[in-house]
């Protein structure tokens, strides 16, 4: 048997309960984890409220299909299956269960031998190694796979202090971009210890009215839509947005029509080998010093729906940790 978090319904964070279940055992191609961290993410709330409505596509129509919520994780390999050759026993690994197969919110959870985890970098301890992946991942995705920043470009990061944001402020600059970082004025000395070149108050000042022009906006947090950016971006401008699906229609017409475009990604509905790849990218910057893990809070096993009450506030800097097993 095993502690972990159980969510049977759609809610508040009320819905979710410590338990004790059935400790899984690992198939022939499987690695069973002993998690030792996990994350409370804005992404991650959906697999828990049911919200926006198309998430359920991928959570369950009516209820959790999956009762054991949490995507990313850290940890060590307790056992194996027999065909597993990639790990041993001991090992400390990093990486995403899936979407569509959660289970980090838990003392142990199986993971496929080529599922999207690598062996965790020896530069970051576990909790670190957790909270860098949803955000390194998507930044990874968004900045390099899809708007290809390079060398020069000038780049804007809305929402520069959640945990999206603290990594794209760092991928952005590993790849020699110019960053202007967009949050509140009490996070300026935040975001740039992690290399923003400017920063903006959202709260006092409005981007796009500032006359300045970028090679690719990224808003981490879906607050701003392609029409209130476009006249921000240079002529082959790219509009990037990880939070708001109003992005679809602009996505689709600047995909044919006009020079700027709108560029909506999901990240973690992709293949475990597409991931895997992002996976090892993130990790070789990691053991570079590139990028760091940027963490609010970390709260125990037991304490989860106090984390996700926390994420919801909106005012989390960086990633929110679930340290596991804490009892």
């Amino acid at each position: 048997m095993m502690n972990a978090i159980v969510c049977t319904r759609y809610g508040t964070p009320d819905v979710l309960h410590l338990q004790e279940v059935a400790k899984p055992n690992p198939k022939d191609n499987e690695v069973l984890v002993n998690v030792h961290a996990a994350t409370a993410t804005t992404a991650g709330l959906s697999a828990r409220t049911g919200k926006p409505a198309f998430a359920r596509l991928f959570s369950g129509l009516l209820k959790p299909k999956n009762n054991i919520l949490g995507v990313e994780f850290a940890g060590e390999v307790a056992a194996m299956g027999k065909d597993v050759t990639a790990f041993k026993v001991g090992d400390s690994v990093f990486g995403m269960t899936g979407a569509t197969t959660p289970g980090a919110y838990a003392e142990y959870k199986c993971m496929p031998e080529d599922g999207a985890m690598l062996h965790k970098p020896d530069n970051l301890n576990y909790n670190e190694a957790a909270a860098v992946v949803e955000g390194g991942l998507t930044a990874i995705n968004f900045l390099h796979n899809n708007a290809n920043v390079q060398q020069g470009h000038k780049v804007l990061i809305y929402g520069a202090s959640g945990a999206v944001g603290t990594a794209a402020v760092q991928v952005a600059k590993n790849y020699g971009a110019e960053v202007t970082a967009v949050c509140s004025a009490a996070n300026f000395e935040l975001v740039r210890s992690i290399g923003a070149d400017s920063v903006i108050d959202y709260r006092t000042e409005d981007f796009t009215k500032n006359g300045q022009q970028y090679d690719i906006i990224f808003d981490t947090v879906g607050k701003r839509s392609f029409a209130e950016c476009k006249g921000s971006l240079t002529p082959d401008g790219i509009y990037l947005d990880s939070g708001n699906a109003a992005t679809i229609l602009p996505m689709l017409w600047t995909r044919f029509f006009g020079r700027k475009k709108a560029i909506l990604v999901a990240t973690y509905v992709r293949s475990a080998s597409a991931i895997k790849k992002d996976l090892v990218v993130l990790k070789k910057l990691i053991e570079a010093g590139k990028i760091r893990a940027v963490i609010d809070r970390c709260y125990p096993l037991e304490k989860t729906a106090d984390a996700h009450r926390y994420v919801e506030t909106g005012r989390k800097k960086g990633n929110v940790v679930i340290v596991v097993p804490s009892l």
